[in-house]
């Protein structure tokens, strides 16, 4: 018998993304449904979106808003297209489709007052038992930490950024 379980990355540090989609590589060498709905990555290529086509229909990703937030001018449709991703969200992990649904960047929704933190916690501890969520994003707000099961912070000790390394492909992208 599989317990799902609610699991959290967060932290100023670079991996969160990275430790999410290798549980989903883990999940998919076994055979088993991934869904991954990224929140807030936009139009921008990475490498994740073509390495998952590897995965022979077992890992769907869903890109869904349309940039980064601190970047917008429109701070008001970004949060009508956060909350229509949630609601895509909860209907994915609601079908009780995928051993293991993915939330790319969601705690960015609470920081900025997006999503009403009650209601989402409230359909996520309604998910189907045996489903796995994992949430990734900095400043993951204490009731989320509170009701996951792992909560794992990556914390920033030293970055190239810092010295003037650009972001690189296969690395950051």
């Amino acid at each position: 018998m599989t317990q799902g379980l609610l699991m959290v990355n967060t932290g100023n540090g670079k991996g969160k993304t990275t430790a999410a989609l290798g549980m989903a590589m883990r999940a998919a060498g076994h055979g088993l449904r991934v869904c991954i709905i990224q929140f807030i990555k936009g139009s921008w290529h990475y490498g994740e979106l073509d390495g998952i086509q590897a995965f022979n229909g077992l890992i769907d990703i869903h890109v869904m808003g349309k940039g980064f937030t601190w970047k917008s001018e429109d701070l008001t449709e970004d949060t009508r297209l956060a909350q229509e991703a949630w609601k895509f969200a909860a209907k994915t992990i609601d079908s009780g489709n995928y051993h293991t649904v993915i939330l790319d960047e969601f705690t960015y929704l609470f920081h900025y007052n997006m999503l009403n933190m009650d209601d989402c916690l409230d359909r996520l501890k309604k998910r189907p038992p045996e489903q796995h969520v994992v949430i990734t994003g900095r400043y993951a707000p204490q009731e989320l930490i509170d009701s996951a099961d792992l909560v794992t912070e990556m914390r920033e000790i030293k970055h190239p950024l810092k010295t003037g390394i650009k972001a690189q492909k296969g690395i950051e992208f």
